[in-house]
Order: structure tokens, then sequence, then C-alpha cells
């Protein structure tokens, strides 16, 4: 989906996963500093959209998520995953019930499979799946915002902010009252900042949700009965994940950032020492100069220093070895 807010002053085109949403509007960090602030908003309108209706909705998304949402309040937002019959994550949903529809938006392309997964798991159950993508734009409000939110949108309340459940054809009208658009990327580095991983970016085809500090926020670990949850509770009880989530913070005399996939290593053992890990996010923020959130091996000592390829990093602590 390409959105219109494209055409306004500055708008610089995403790419990759991203792409059909502004990357930028001219100033990345006045952008950043905008969000941080409560002003502004930023466009996810290429989000996919799916939403659930029917009275069996909440108990039956309790059976096949990994959170509890079968007393699911009216308005609480939360987020949840689909995970592999191995455990391994497939899909993050970001959902809220308005009463008589569970609303969630998921990674841009990704709502397809999703359907799919949710169509050939209803059985008797009285629940209606439809992907609303291209009536329904995302928008996010950060926190603090007073922007006004029209009675026609669901809205997601978190920590982080408002998300909106825009009728597509108020996004215009509703980036006019709004401003100051502000891009993904300020978007990711405050998503960065706040050690939040996403699906395509902090995983691969085998992370599990304890590597990514998700057990808690997305998995709740009293509730059984979805795919995967042999592993989940495996390991919260038997082990440790086999890998583990840090924030890095990167040298900043180096002029480009170390891209998603660079090869970490230990400092110590120079250039040619054994990979112990992988850049998954790596973002200029407007305070902190360059970050980068990361997955390394849980033996990885907490003080170790790292190279992310040729850029010197130190580390902190996200999820704990």
């Amino acid at each position: 989906m390409k959105s219109p807010l494209l055409s306004l002053p500055g708008a610089v085109p995403a790419e990759g996963v991203d792409e059909g949403v502004a990357a930028h509007y001219g100033d990345l960090f006045r952008e950043q500093r905008a969000l941080a602030d409560g002003t502004g908003f930023v466009d996810l309108s290429h989000r996919g959209v799916v939403t659930v209706t029917g009275d069996d909705r909440l108990s039956w998304l309790h059976l096949l998520l990994t959170q509890h949402v079968s007393d699911l309040p009216v308005g609480r937002a939360t987020e949840a995953l689909v995970l592999s019959a191995n455990g391994h994550i497939e899909h993050a949903l970001y959902l809220v019930d308005d009463g008589t529809t569970v609303w969630a938006h998921v990674e841009p392309g990704s709502q397809e499979a999703l359907i799919a997964y949710l169509e050939s798991m209803k059985f008797f159950y009285r629940v209606e799946v439809a992907d609303r993508t291209a009536d329904t734009a995302v928008v996010h409000l950060p926190a603090g915002s007073i922007a006004r939110v029209p009675g026609s949108a669901a809205v997601r309340e978190t920590p982080y902010g408002r998300d909106v459940f825009l009728p597509r054809e108020e996004l215009e009208a509703f980036a006019a009252e709004a401003g100051p658009a502000a891009g993904i990327l300020a978007h990711e580095a405050l998503r960065v900042e706040h050690h939040r991983p996403r699906v395509g970016f902090e995983t691969d085809h085998r992370t599990i949700p304890h590597e990514l500090g998700w057990i808690g926020t997305a998995v709740h670990l009293q509730k059984g009965c979805y795919r995967g949850q042999e592993t989940v509770a495996r390991v919260h009880n038997l082990g440790k994940p086999p890998r583990r989530l840090v924030f890095l913070h990167l040298d900043g005399s180096e002029v480009h950032l170390p891209p998603n996939g660079a090869e970490i290593r230990l400092a110590d053992d120079g250039p040619d020492g054994r990979k112990i890990g992988f850049v998954t996010t790596s973002v200029r923020h407007h305070e902190l100069g360059p970050v980068a959130l990361a997955l390394v091996k849980r033996s990885v000592p907490v003080d170790a220093r790292l190279m992310a390829e040729e850029t010197a990093a130190a580390q902190e602590t996200v999820v704990e070895p």
C-alpha cells in the first residue's frame, strides 16, 4: 500500500519491508525529538490490519495466541505471538478489542499468511477473520500526544503512545490536523531505544520468545493450549535460551552504521575471531548517537567488548544470560 502522505513536503520513501511510507521528511533528528516530546505522528499505513469478529473471537484467539486474551477488557491493548510447532516466532500481533471486533496490526505483507493460519483453525467457532488492510490505515501518536482521534477509529493505548486504526479515506485529513509528520526511521530509533523487538528484524527462522524478552509482555506463562507452548514451558522451566537480545552503543566516529545482519565478534579476538551474534537493527538516535539491537550467544559475558564488523560496540543487557 503506497501512502498518500508520501506527497507531503520533504518526504523520502522508505525501502525494504517498510516501502510504501516515508523514511523521513527531511530532518531525522527533528522528527525523533518531536515524537519524544509527544508531538506529531507516524504514518504506519503500510502495516497489515486483521480483524476478528463474532461471539467466540476472544475465547478462540486465546487457544491460538501466546497471550491470555479470553477475558481481555474492552479497550485494553496487548500484544501476542503466533508460534510454530517448535516454538519459533512466526507472527507478532498488536491488538485491541473494541467490544465487537478484535483489531490487530502486523508486519507489512504478513497478513495473508496469518489469515491463512487463522482460517485453518476456525472449526466450529463463531468467528469471522478479515483482511482490513485495504480500507484501514494504522497511525501512531506518541505518548503525551493531545491530537484528536476520530470517533470512527479503534485505538490501542500503550506506554509508548496510541496506535490508531483509521479509515484509510480519513488519513490525509487526519495528517493535516495531527502534524508534524515523522518518518518510519524516527519511529524505529525510538523502538530501538526502548529495546522493543520486531518480527523480521530481531527474529530469524529459529528465534524463540525468551531470547527477545517477550515473556510476560507477549507470552503469558499461566496458559497453555497454543501451538509451540511446550517449547515455551520447557525453556522457561528447565533451561535457558541459546541467544539473548542486547542493546549496543556503537562507536560514533564511524561514518557508516553496521547493517542488519552484520556479524558480531569479541573485540579481544580481533577480526578473525568467531562469530558470536549479529546486528538486528541499527539506528542513529537524536540523543544516544549510533545504537543498535543485536542477538548474541547467551554465553557472551555481559561486560565483553564487542565488534560489529569494524565498529566497536559496548553492550547493555536486555535479556539476562
